[in-house]
């Protein structure tokens, strides 16, 4: 568990009866950049920024900021599309350090920066993480960490989308961008688009003025498995037979050897960072007797049996 986790759960607190936006005390905002192609995946994907701000909930003003250039390892050369959109530069990340390094870096900077406020133990130093979008903490992060067997703090594990109060508040449909929402929030953009410290900087800026209006701020996101795939983990069933047993999945696909995508590759890998294999489905309907190359693995990082799949005829 990390100092932060440990310096939050011995705090506890809890909520004011009265005011549902002081919920939180503290809000991590976050905006992650990545490596990436025009038009094009890049496999594995990695951070190359690593930025975050902490916002006071009860004034609205930024504490602090941190900001670790990321080396990333199975691309290390950034595409120039990558360094024109992000503006990082190629010395940057060579300059960086590693995701694990970057986390451990990060929690003591945000154990530092609340215990300086001194809010956090006045407060109770109940802490939510702010993304625009889900893909930061649901995809990002977690897809990087379970690939490089990273351990990350687990309030990353859940996070308020701050599209979802934005639009409850302003409307807007869900494509609308960030710097779309800052301005129709009447708000003016500071910095580059796709920095990620600025990128995190207009997002806080926008959650402050969303809380003005009165938005109701709470978690939208979580990386837990839904209810109903652990009721069905746990709770016994009775057969055809009439016999209790534990639930277990049925077998769904029949493995066979496959043909590699990967150009040759002696290993090709699923999206969510899990070695791929081949195989056919054998259940019965519309998609019996496809082959397919994925994973196939349960992964907390979409919620269900991996979808990242390549089907074949």
């Amino acid at each position: 568990m990390s100092n932060v986790t440990s310096m939050l759960t011995a705090r506890g607190g809890t909520a004011s009866s009265g005011n549902q936006l002081q919920a939180f005390d503290f809000f991590l905002v976050v905006d992650f950049e990545a490596t990436c192609e025009k038009d094009k995946r890049i496999y594995p994907q990695e951070i190359i920024e690593f930025p975050s701000v902490l916002v006071d909930g009860a004034t609205g003003r930024i504490e602090s900021a941190f900001r670790r250039y990321v080396r990333p390892k199975h691309n290390p050369i950034l595409t120039q599309f990558c360094r024109d959109l992000t503006g990082i530069r190629q010395e940057d990340v060579e300059g960086g350090v590693d995701l694990g390094d970057a986390l451990r870096l990060h929690d003591a900077w945000l154990e530092a920066a609340m215990a300086g406020t001194g809010a956090g133990v006045k407060k109770g130093g109940r802490l939510a993480v702010v993304t625009w979008g889900d893909w930061d903490c649901r995809t990002m992060l977690e897809s990087e960490c379970r690939f490089k067997g990273i351990v990350k703090p687990p309030y990353f594990d859940r996070w308020i989308n701050l599209r979802v109060p934005f639009e409850a508040t302003l409307g807007g449909g869900g494509r609308t961008n960030l710097q779309e929402a800052v301005r129709a929030a009447g708000l003016e953009w500071e910095g580059r688009l796709h920095c990620g410290l600025d990128d995190a900087r207009n997002t806080a800026h926008l959650l402050v003025e969303l809380m003005r209006r009165g938005a109701k701020i709470e978690i939208t996101g979580s990386l837990k498995p839904p209810p109903l795939i652990e009721e069905q983990q746990q709770k016994p069933c009775i057969s055809p037979c009439g016999i209790t047993d534990s639930w277990a999945p049925p077998p769904l696909i029949q493995q066979q050897p496959h043909a590699s995508p990967c150009g040759g590759a002696a290993t090709c890998y699923c999206y969510c960072g899990v070695p791929s294999r081949g195989g056919v489905v054998a259940v019965p309907g519309p998609m019996q007797g496809k082959s397919f190359l994925g994973c196939g693995n349960w992964t907390p990082t979409m919620g269900v049996v991996c979808p990242f799949l390549v089907w074949g005829n």
